[in-house]
């Protein structure tokens, strides 16, 4: 029996590394968008239903704007926008979560040095800015990240890695305000950093949780930093306060730099990237000013077959143009949620993209994370 082999259904060939379920290749999705995002929103679409979410961003002319993120929802009577937080109720706008009072979340202690995108660079991870900035002149041993999972986001990319995230908005049973959450932070924990699903969505919560928590802090004399790992999609007034707290606390702003073409963006994450780079590049003109410990770091999922090394460079090239300083993680990827047909990112591939960031763009700084997940695999 003869097994067919899939095809890119835009250019009907099958010799490259595409995901069957999205349905098109990398090639089409640049040079024939039209075509290719028609079909990879019918993914979006689908996927967004099983969880009660809008099929795409809402655009209706009589709708309430939302305000908070890139989206720019335009809320229709009785809808909801994008993240699934946000209501038009009965012509007004009812936020279920992301107030000051109410975080959708969960959160937990994570032991530092942690896991993140910026621990090769940041002072939970190196020391970097000890006294002032880190208990201890190495990796901070002993101390804690209070981790706040958001349980919402503006973005909707088909390999999310924390799909779950999508499952909490239907029973908004994780509610908690901004004081009971900063009352997590005992002297044992030196940093919170809010990611998700996304923080931007919910961005008043976070803001006024860290404000709580670092007035406590200067309180004990105790070092409290504050990070935020995102897309970086909401709006630059909610990004410009976020940066403020991080910036004068010694932490960091993580920005997934997904992908560097719109469209690709567009077809793999649903939504435009424009404000994302665009609130990189002003969060950039703050790097220098803080030298001795990162303050903005990028990072970029290596998707097989979608973020190879030409989105890579591209990116890294964006960086250096603002600041050849900036931190550079390169992450292995692994198959996930909808595109879970796809190959764990190769050994080769992260080794290129590396070389090409580093060598021959000329960041200083750039490192590949998840080392664990990548594969022998040759393509």
């Amino acid at each position: 029996m003869k097994v067919e082999t899939p095809e890119c259904k835009v250019c009907r060939k099958s010799d490259k590394i595409f995901s069957r379920k999205l349905g098109v290749c990398y090639k089409c999705i640049i040079e024939r968008p039209s075509e290719a995002i028609e079909i990879t929103h019918q993914l979006h679409e689908m996927s967004r239903k099983k969880y009660g979410l809008p099929p795409a961003v809402p655009r209706d002319d009589d709708g309430i704007r939302c305000g908070f993120c890139s989206n720019d929802c335009k809320i229709p009577l009785g809808g909801l926008g994008y993240c699934g937080l946000v209501k038009n109720d009965k012509g007004r706008i009812n936020r279920l979560a992301g107030t000051i009072e109410k975080g959708l979340l969960q959160w937990y202690y994570d032991p530092n040095p942690t896991n993140c995108v910026a621990a090769f660079v940041c002072p939970a991870g190196t020391g970097c800015g000890y006294p002032n900035y880190a208990n201890k002149q190495g990796p901070e041993y002993g101390y804690s990240n209070l981790a706040v999972f958001y349980g919402a986001c503006n973005f909707d990319c088909l390999y999310c890695q924390n799909y779950q995230y999508r499952q909490m908005p239907q029973k908004l049973n994780h509610l908690i305000s901004s004081r009971e959450l900063a009352e997590k932070i005992n002297n044992k924990v030196s940093c919170i950093c809010y990611f998700g699903g996304d923080p931007s969505p919910q961005m008043p919560h976070a803001i006024k949780t860290a404000q709580i928590a670092l007035n406590k802090a200067r309180e004990n004399k105790q070092i409290f930093r504050v990070c935020f790992e995102t897309n970086g999609g909401m709006k630059w007034p909610l990004m410009k306060k976020a940066a403020e707290l991080a910036f004068n606390s010694g932490g960091c702003i993580k920005i997934d730099l997904k992908c560097f073409d719109e469209n690709l963006n567009i077809a793999l994450c649903g939504v435009s990237n424009k404000q994302t780079f665009e609130n990189f590049k002003k969060l950039g003109e703050m790097v220098a000013e803080r030298p001795k410990i990162p303050f903005l770091i990028g990072s970029t999922l290596l998707v097989p077959g979608y973020v190879d090394v030409d989105e890579v460079k591209k990116i890294a090239q964006f960086i250096k143009d603002i600041n050849p300083n900036i931190p550079y993680s390169l992450l292995g990827f692994f198959p996930h949620y909808y595109m879970n047909d796809l190959p764990l990112t190769s050994k080769n591939h992260a080794k290129r993209c590396l070389e090409i960031a580093k060598n021959v763009i000329g960041l200083k700084r750039v490192k590949i994370g998840n080392e664990h997940l990548l594969s022998d695999i040759k393509y």
